[in-house]
């Protein structure tokens, strides 16, 4: 299902490429973005995880810097029957992290050193039982690429201005490539929204079962929640492509912003984890 979902959105991606570059420039520029959109979706299935670290100056670490880190990962992977992850450490005062990679045996979890800082035990392992999930359920490539995507989406709309303002193709409309140029941001949003918001509620279904405590990872999610609307931070929330990937949004949602927001609100994620309790007690 993760495959299929992935191949819709490489071919759907490929098609707006196609079409944005035939509103620019014509038929010329429709074969440039077709043959662009094609390495683009190459290099994103391959090298897609690589970019969002490298966006994020992540480093590798080992067991001998973070034996905590790394003990509560190895626990949560046997209970899982998961291969070990790279773990990567991001320097970062925002309490965040994310999962990324191809597959399962291709994967890593990326933590900022304001999560390790701020959350109790209990919550860290709730957060990196989160984290899994994203792997277990082979989510973390369609997340992955869709950063990416959104990234490569948002140079296009520039593109489209700045080509469109300077003549590219004679017979395109100047209304028409502005308003491509407004629609291809939105376009990456509703893509990222799409796939986001359900696998959120099954990542911290599936992490609080592995813990066997949803409420440490429900205080987690209200701790990140408050964290972020009471203080401001750099790295994390200079990225919105990458939105999507974190356990919680570092972008403020409100008002109908609400509605363009990649993830669920939090108030209904703990209130399941919260109704998840009982469940996992009588078992």
């Amino acid at each position: 299902m993760a495959f299929f979902k992935t191949s819709i959105l490489m071919f759907s991606i490929i098609c707006l490429f196609v079409f944005s570059g035939y509103i620019i420039a014509g038929e010329e520029g429709m074969l440039i973005s077709l043959i662009f959109g094609i390495l683009s979706n190459v290099f994103a299935y391959w090298y897609s995880d690589k970019v969002v670290l490298a966006i994020y100056k992540a480093k590798r670490v080992h067991q001998g810097n973070f034996p905590e880190l790394f003990q509560m990962i190895s626990e949560l992977t046997v209970n899982a029957n998961l291969t070990m992850p790279a773990i990567y450490v991001v320097d970062d005062e925002f309490p965040n992290a994310f999962a990324t990679g191809r597959d399962p045996s291709n994967a890593a979890i990326a933590v900022t050193r304001g999560l390790m800082k701020r959350l109790t035990e209990n919550e860290l392992k709730g957060v990196l039982a989160h984290e899994l999930a994203h792997i277990i359920n082979r989510d973390i490539l369609i997340a992955t690429v869709s950063a990416v995507f959104a990234a490569a989406i948002s140079s296009l709309a520039s593109f489209a201005l700045i080509f469109g303002s300077r003549g590219g193709n004679k017979q395109a409309n100047p209304i028409v490539i502005f308003v491509l140029a407004l629609i291809t941001p939105l376009a990456a949003t509703v893509i990222q929204m799409a796939i986001s918001r359900s696998r959120e509620y099954e990542a911290d279904r599936i992490g609080a079962l592995l813990t066997k405590d949803p409420l440490s990872l429900a205080s987690a999610l209200n701790k990140i929640d408050c964290i972020s609307k009471a203080e401001s931070f750099t790295t994390v929330q200079q990225h919105p492509e990458t939105a999507q990937m974190m356990i919680v949004s570092p972008l403020l949602a409100k008002g109908l912003s609400n509605l363009f927001s990649t993830h669920p609100p939090t108030p209904e994620r703990i209130s399941r984890l919260r109704r998840m309790t009982s469940d996992i007690r009588d078992r």
